[in-house]
């Protein structure tokens, strides 16, 4: 179901997805988000299974794994109210490239490749605006990336 209450975008505009956009692109883009509920323990995507939405997360926690090698699962991140997750697969048209669980009750705004190709056709410049702002996202989170692999490194060495 489509969603688009002023509480529901008061949120979205203080998140690192929507900031910056005009109320009525905003508007445009809420009327697209697909709101999905979670229990604690369901699985919202699974590492390696196709992928065409990104979501954000309104409410609850979430824990990103990864399985290593070894076979062993490895905890990459938490996320948490404003996060969002699943962009990459919007932009490299590739599986997901890890598995997301809720760990508590969780509510999140799901947009489909489908959407976002209506956004882009209706909306150019919130579109570019939308996609920079996916791009500051994922580059914050290569930098972090960065800073632990080095971290890692340093440690082996010592």
């Amino acid at each position: 179901m489509a969603v688009g209450t002023p509480d529901l975008g008061a949120f979205l505009i203080s998140t690192p997805f929507f900031g910056g956009l005009p109320d009525s692109s905003l508007d445009l883009l809420i009327s697209m988000l697909v709101e999905r509920r979670f229990d604690v323990g369901a699985m919202v995507v699974s590492e390696g299974e196709l992928g065409r939405s990104m979501y954000i997360v309104h409410s609850g926690a979430l824990a990103v794994s990864k399985l290593g090698n070894s076979g062993r699962v490895i905890r990459m991140a938490s996320l948490g109210p404003g996060d969002f997750f699943g962009e990459m697969t919007l932009i490299e048209m590739q599986n997901r490239s890890a598995t997301v669980v809720a760990e508590s009750p969780t509510v999140l705004y799901e947009l489909t490749a489908r959407n976002l190709y209506a956004y882009y056709k209706a909306d150019i410049h919130a579109y570019v605006m939308v996609m920079l702002n996916i791009n500051r996202e994922l580059c914050r989170r290569l930098r972090r990336a960065d800073d632990r692999i080095a971290e890692l490194t340093d440690a082996s060495r010592a």
